[in-house]
């Protein structure tokens, strides 16, 4: 009798999303990640979102919105599933949030691992989905596009 153990993708894959420079009360969706191939049951996510120099104020937060499409044409509320900003509504229709503190003033990089994607789709990873950065920091995010990191690994069961 086989025993069945949760794997991990051998490798981070980059996502797509222009976060340079992103004014506070901006919001920018990444590219879908298209699940049609690998089928991953879940997607740990690695963000390392850097702010300009200032001190946080507002909400003193990011906000990680999550989207998603079951034929990569429609997408939740009005994501697109490409790297663009986006309006959000108020309320609006994406799932979420999950939210990284921004307390402390400097140029600081905050780094967050979001350990289950699936967890904001109810327990199932949609054939195409992706996130959508809020920022209510009181401040832009860093203009180096290089300065922030956005990854995935996927998450998948073996019979051992």
């Amino acid at each position: 009798m086989a025993n069945i153990k949760l794997e991990y993708g051998a490798a981070s894959q980059a996502i797509t999303c222009t976060l340079a420079s992103l004014a506070n009360g901006s919001a920018r969706e990444c590219t879908a990640v298209d699940n049609g191939t690998n089928k991953f049951l879940d997607a740990l996510l690695y963000l390392a979102l850097k702010l300009a120099t200032g001190t946080p104020a507002s909400d003193k937060a990011l906000y990680v919105w999550f989207y998603s499409s079951e034929d990569g044409t429609n997408y939740s509320d009005n994501a697109t599933g490409s790297d663009a900003g986006v309006t959000l509504r108020s309320p609006n229709n994406f799932r979420g949030p999950f939210m990284i503190q921004t307390p402390d003033s400097g140029a600081l990089t905050y780094k967050q691992v979001i350990p289950s994607v699936a967890a904001f789709f109810g327990g199932v990873l949609p054939p195409k989905w992706g996130f959508v950065i809020e920022n209510k920091t009181g401040l832009a995010l860093d203009a180096t596009e290089g300065n922030h990191t956005k990854e995935y690994r996927g998450v998948y069961a073996t019979s051992a």
